[in-house]
C-alpha cells in the first residue's frame, strides 16, 4: 500500500514538473474558490450565535438552534417552502424542455447567418437585468390600464386584475423564466449536439431515416446525459428562490404572496424588520444542506437508471 501511494505521489510530481504552465494557469481559479467559497464557510457559525456587530463572530453568544426557531415555527413556513419548491420545479421542467426544443430546431437550421442572428436574439434576454424585466412586467400587468388588458379587450375578452389574482402568477413567472433562461441553456445543449459524430447521422440517412426519426432515435438519446447533468445542477438550487427575479417583479405586493413568496423574499422582509443576521444565516444553511441532500438523492436515482448520466 505504501509503495502504491509513493508511486502515485511520484506520478503527480512528474505531471507538475512536465506541465508547469497548466498548473500555474489553475492558480487564479483555485484562489478565487479559496477566498470566496471556502474561507467564508467559517461564517456558518453565525447561524448558531446571537450575532452582534460589536462583539464579532467569536465574541457573540452561542445560542444553538434558537435561530432556526423563527423560520420553522412561522405560520408562513409551509407556504414559502411550497412556493419555493413549486416555482423552482416549474422553472426547471419548462426551461429544460424549451431549451432542448430550441437546440433541436437550431441544429436543423442550415443558413448560418439566420442561425447566428436567431441565437443572438434568443440569448439576449439572459443578459437583461431583472430590474428592467420587472419594469416591463409592470407595464404589461400593472397600473390602472395594463397593456395586456387592452389586448384582451381588443379580442373581445374580459379584463383581469392581474395584481390581485395570486393564482395566475406561478404561470406568469414560469413564462418569464423560460423567456429569460431557455436561450442560454439551449446553447449548452446545442454544443452537446454538435459533439455527436456525423457518421451516425450519415448512416441513418443511408438507411432512409427521416429528420424526425434521426432526432428521436439519435439526437435526443445522446443528449440525455447532458440534460440529466444540467437538471442535477439545477436541483442543487431548488431550495433557493430567485430573489432578484421575484422581488423585482412582485416587490411588496402582499396580495400575491400566497403563490409567489419564497424563502429568500421571506427572509429579506424579516431582516428588514428584525435585523437578525443569525436567523438569515440559519435559513441559508438550511437551504444549502437541503440542496446538497436533493443533489445526492437525485444523483443516486440517476445512477440507478443510467450511470453515464450521473454526476458522480
Amino acid at each position: 500500500m505504501q509503495a502504491d501511494r509513493k508511486a502515485r505521489r511520484g506520478s503527480k510530481l512528474r505531471q507538475i514538473v512536465n506541465n508547469p504552465f497548466l498548473y500555474v494557469m489553475a492558480v487564479p481559479g483555485l484562489l478565487f474558490f479559496l477566498i470566496f467559497s471556502y474561507l467564508p464557510i467559517y461564517g456558518i457559525t453565525i447561524a448558531f450565535k446571537d450575532y452582534n456587530f460589536s462583539k464579532g463572530i467569536t465574541g457573540s453568544e452561542w445560542v444553538g438552534f434558537k435561530n432556526f426557531d423563527y423560520f420553522f415555527t412561522s405560520d408562513d413556513f409551509w407556504i414559502v417552502l411550497r412556493n419555493t419548491l413549486g416555482l423552482n420545479l416549474l422553472f426547471i421542467v419548462f426551461t429544460t424542455i424549451t431549451a432542448v426544443l430550441i437546440a433541436l430546431m437550431f441544429n436543423e437550421i442550415r443558413n448560418k447567418y439566420f442561425k447566428r442572428i436567431s441565437q443572438s436574439l434568443i440569448f439576449l434576454p439572459y443578459f437583461m437585468s431583472w430590474i428592467v424585466v420587472g419594469m416591463i412586467v409592470q407595464s404589461l400587468f400593472g397600473g390602472e390600464e395594463p397593456m395586456i388588458n387592452a389586448w384582451l379587450q381588443g379580442l373581445g375578452m374580459e379584463p383581469v386584475n392581474w395584481m390581485f389574482e395570486a393564482k395566475l402568477w406561478p404561470a406568469i413567472l414560469t413564462v418569464i423564466r423560460v423567456w429569460q433562461g431557455a436561450g442560454y441553456l439551449s446553447i449548452i445543449f446545442l454544443a452537446a449536439i454538435t459533439g455527436i459524430p456525423e457518421d451516425m447521422y450519415e448512416a441513418a440517412r443511408i438507411d432512409g431515416a427521416s429528420k424526425l426519426q434521426i432526432m428521436l432515435r439519435i439526437t435526443l438519446p445522446l443528449l440525455v446525459p447532458t440534460i440529466m447533468i444540467m437538471t442535477l445542477l439545477s436541483v442543487g438550487k431548488i431550495f433557493n428562490g430567485d430573489f432578484a427575479m421575484i422581488y423585482a417583479i412582485i416587490g411588496d405586493n402582499s396580495l400575491l404572496y400566497p403563490t409567489t413568496d419564497v424563502i429568500d423574499t421571506f427572509v429579506f422582509r424579516s431582516m428588514r424588520q428584525l435585523h437578525d443576521f443569525g436567523m438569515s444565516s440559519a435559513v441559508g444553511l438550511f437551504q444549502s444542506v437541503m440542496g446538497l441532500l436533493f443533489v445526492l438523492g437525485a444523483n443516486w436515482v440517476t445512477r440507478r437508471v443510467s450511470k453515464e448520466s450521473a454526476l458522480f
